[in-house]
């Protein structure tokens, strides 16, 4: 099993940062965080970071690497990742990458086209449009110079409608002809386990761990966070609520049931998107289950 990654992915709430760590400890790896919101320091409870204990029974990385207040991009993820990697599978034969950031695994698996980092002017334009306009008028846009992405992307997420019309405007070209999907080479192999459960015990799950961030002091966390909630790392399910709550929108019954009721819509969307990838070998949240497939291949 020389130079394999083997990755744990699934739904938030599903169990994958206990998983990883017996695996790890099981193969003598590391593991590699690939969740987009655990690499942010300033970030804890709401995110679900593993606690210090964890991280002293194996060694993670990509964990508090980046600050809110920085913008830390899939592309400085992927070359970060896969540099760490090369240098990584000179004295181990096996890695773990834990996370439920799909777009970021295939980023380490599959490489991503290079694209710009985003102008701060353009990229102020288009939230502008958005707060003033709403949603249609950037999906109009985006219909308007880029028809390819605007009928592939989930048009009811106006984070990446924003995307796809900032590049297109930094750039001069459309969004969509940097989303060629060209896989680049690797020196390692993957073994994807994607972790899932029957439905209701998943979202049984998300909701009592909403339950536990809340007695372990998410209110008081969010609330000292609230000087960086304009940054997209604090664009998070379990602030973002929160954040309403402090300005008066909600009560903190309801935004806590805001969080339960939003981490379950993700997670489907998560399952969707895993679902998408035929190499991944879909199981109960099991170690003893998944140690055995990753055994026999």
């Amino acid at each position: 099993m020389a130079n394999t990654l083997i990755i744990i992915a699934g739904p938030t709430g599903v169990g994958k940062t206990d998983l990883s760590i017996g695996i790890a400890k099981r193969f003598g790896a590391e593991i590699l965080s690939c969740d987009s919101r655990q690499f942010y320091r300033e970030l804890g409870i709401g995110v679900a970071k593993p606690t210090a204990e964890q991280q002293k029974e194996v060694k993670h990385h990509f964990i508090d690497n980046a600050t809110v207040t920085e913008r830390y991009s899939i592309w400085q993820y992927e070359d970060d990742a896969t540099k760490l990697l090369d240098e990584y599978f000179k004295t181990h034969d096996i890695a773990v990458m834990c996370g439920g950031s799909g777009l970021y695994i295939d980023a380490v698996c599959n490489g991503i086209d290079t694209m710009p980092d985003p102008d701060p002017v353009i990229r102020q334009e288009v939230i502008d449009m958005y707060n003033e306009k709403g949603i249609e008028a950037l999906r109009f846009e985006l219909q308007r110079i880029d028809p390819v992405y605007y009928s592939q992307v989930d048009l009811k997420n106006p984070q990446r409608i924003m995307r796809g019309i900032e590049m297109t405007r930094q750039t001069g070209r459309p969004f969509s002809e940097f989303r060629t999907n060209t896989k680049h080479e690797r020196n390692f192999v993957t073994i994807k386990i994607l972790v899932n459960t029957d439905r209701a015990l998943l979202y049984d799950r998300i909701n009592r761990r909403v339950d536990k961030m809340m007695e372990n002091g998410l209110v008081d966390e969010a609330r000292e966070l609230q000087k960086y909630r304009e940054f997209t790392a604090l664009k998070t399910i379990g602030y973002t609520e929160l954040f309403d709550y402090f300005d008066g929108k909600t009560n903190l019954d309801e935004a806590v049931e805001l969080i339960k009721r939003n981490s379950r819509r993700y997670a489907r969307r998560q399952i969707t998107w895993f679902h998408r990838d035929k190499q991944y070998i879909e199981c109960e949240p099991d170690e003893s289950t998944i140690i055995n497939i990753i055994e026999q291949k």
